[in-house]
């Protein structure tokens, strides 16, 4: 724990009523994107599947008639975020570079048409590629939208293709909440399209996609207010790491509103009105607005399950229309099977890449037992400052594991010294008491992604802290302080803790890793 003519003699899956039939393919995917490209490569490449995928023709904003190969990520997620993340963190770099006795100028300016058209070429690139990769693979591809017809046929614009298995893998898009006005708010894919670096800009939301283009646009110069409803940022991140993160963000300017919840958008000659809701201290609340040039609502984001026909064959949702899986990602329809955020387990890239390789494994492979397996899954919140996770947070390592030991460190990197930035890291490590196993791990500060992937496979093979302590540091570097942190901060009884929590301890809420 944790602490051709398709028949079913090499197709795998399907169920036993398709032995003897025919079916124009083994597996047909709806979605190539990220995980439905993965599974149909392997599929096909590596277990000789016949294979179809089906996609929207591409675009840059999604709609009911626009996707692409590559899908969220590579075109309206992860890919052309991490550029703009990029392109951000310039005038940082000069500012600081005049402490190491560079003259650098005073204002610099970033040519906004100029960078988006090198991302739009890059996305199309991108596009290419995914496209190639099918093909190579032998996976025919077919563009347009696909709807089930029943458990073994998909329709694709008018035409029907019959497969012994279908994976749904058409992903999630970003959703408005009901607020009057929200048709003028922009979500996560016009952001990306925008024309120009806005002077004022309204974020609303407290999740990884509203903070990271909040501090984007922040970095890139505009005035960034965040609106949030509740008290703190990143919900299910650990709390500490959150409060500490939140002090940075406001520290490099961000202005967030906490209890502050907007009713209602209004256009205007020079972009937009907010009105909002603001909690008072004394608990009521009291009317707010904001002018911007922009807002962007970032509060969510829900399947892509709407129009698939899913109902109409009893393919299980939940009230949120996330497909229902089991753990070998097959649907309660023994033929449909479902990967990536359709499914709103773990809702990232590489968890959807996982779920697809499992799956082709499973279904067309020699791999019966193949299943995703979502323990210590590392992530990175490409926020400034970055922030990295794996494993568990404090509360949730208390009533996994019992006793715990707390090893924090709080830091200021080398080139701090010279350049006069202020930023602060921090360092925070979760150990099992009773096994001294590492059960989380959670860092802030510069470029800690690439440091947090070295730490989630010691951490998938159970690294123990004596064996953190045994390790030699890389000198001068911010990541040996994780294996420099020999002094307990503090320890945590999970008695004490279910006490002030008001729950009881029991056995499966105080199990060992």
């Amino acid at each position: 724990n944790r602490c051709s003519k398709s028949s079913s003699s090499s197709s795998g899956g399907g169920g036993a009523d398709t032995a003897e039939k025919e079916f124009d393919f083994d597996l047909f995917t709806l979605g190539a994107g990220s995980g439905g490209t993965r599974a149909s490569r392997m599929s096909a490449a590596n277990h000789g599947a016949k294979v179809a995928v089906c996609e929207l023709p591409f675009g840059f904003v999604s709609s009911d008639a626009i996707g692409g190969a590559g899908g969220t990520c590579v075109l309206r997620g992860c890919v052309p975020k991490k550029l703009m993340v990029y392109a951000a963190a310039f005038p940082k770099e000069f500012r600081e570079s005049r402490g190491f006795g560079w003259d650098t100028p005073e204002e610099a300016h970033i040519d906004w048409p100029k960078f988006m058209t090198k991302k739009k070429d890059e996305l199309r690139r991108l596009n290419g590629v995914y496209n190639r990769m099918l093909n190579n693979a032998g996976v025919t591809y077919i563009e347009g939208r696909g709807k089930l017809i029943d458990e073994h046929t998909v329709d694709v614009d008018g035409k029907q293709y019959t497969a012994k298995n279908i994976l749904i893998a058409v992903g999630g898009r970003a959703v408005k909440p009901p607020i009057e006005g929200a048709e003028h708010a922009m979500t996560s894919d016009e952001i990306l399209e925008i024309e120009e670096v806005p002077k004022k800009l309204i974020v609303v939301g407290a999740g990884y996609i509203a903070l990271e283009f909040a501090c984007i646009f922040n970095n890139l110069g505009s005035q960034v207010d965040v609106f949030i409803r509740g008290d703190g940022v990143l919900r299910g991140f650990d709390k500490e790491i959150c409060a500490f993160v939140a002090e940075e963000y406001q520290r490099n300017g961000l202005r967030i509103h906490y209890g502050t919840s907007p009713t209602k958008i209004e256009k205007t000659d020079a972009g937009v009105r907010v009105t909002a809701d603001r909690k008072t201290e004394g608990g009521g609340k009291a009317p707010f607005s904001q002018e911007a040039d922009h807002i962007l609502l970032a509060t969510g984001r829900k399947p892509n399950t709407k129009n698939l026909g899913l109902e109409s064959i009893g393919v299980d949702m939940d009230d949120k229309g996330a497909i229902k899986v089991d753990e070998f990602s097959r649907t309660n329809v023994p033929s449909i099977y479902a990967v990536g955020d359709v499914t709103d387990r773990i809702n990232l890239t590489p968890v959807a890449l996982m779920e697809g390789m499992m799956f082709a494994r499973n279904v067309f492979g020699d791999q019966a037992d193949a299943k995703p397996a979502y323990d210590n899954v590392a992530s990175a919140v490409f926020t400034s400052p970055q922030i990295a996770s794996c494993g568990l947070t404090e509360e949730e390592a208390v009533q996994q594991c019992g006793d715990l030991k707390i090893f924090t460190s709080t830091y200021r990197g080398m080139r701090a010294t010279i350049s006069g930035d202020e930023g602060k890291g921090f360092i925070k490590l979760i150990v099992a008491k009773d096994t001294d196993k590492l059960v989380g791990a959670h860092l802030v500060g510069p470029e800690v992604g690439e440091i947090m992937q070295g730490i989630s496979v010691a951490m998938k093979m159970g690294v123990t802290k004596k064996q953190l302590d045994s390790t030699v540091g890389i000198h001068p570097s911010s990541a040996e302080e994780i294996v420099t942190m020999r002094d307990t901060t503090r320890e945590v009884s999970a008695v004490e803790w279910h006490k002030e929590h008001g729950q009881k301890t029991t056995e499966d809420n105080a199990r060992k890793m």
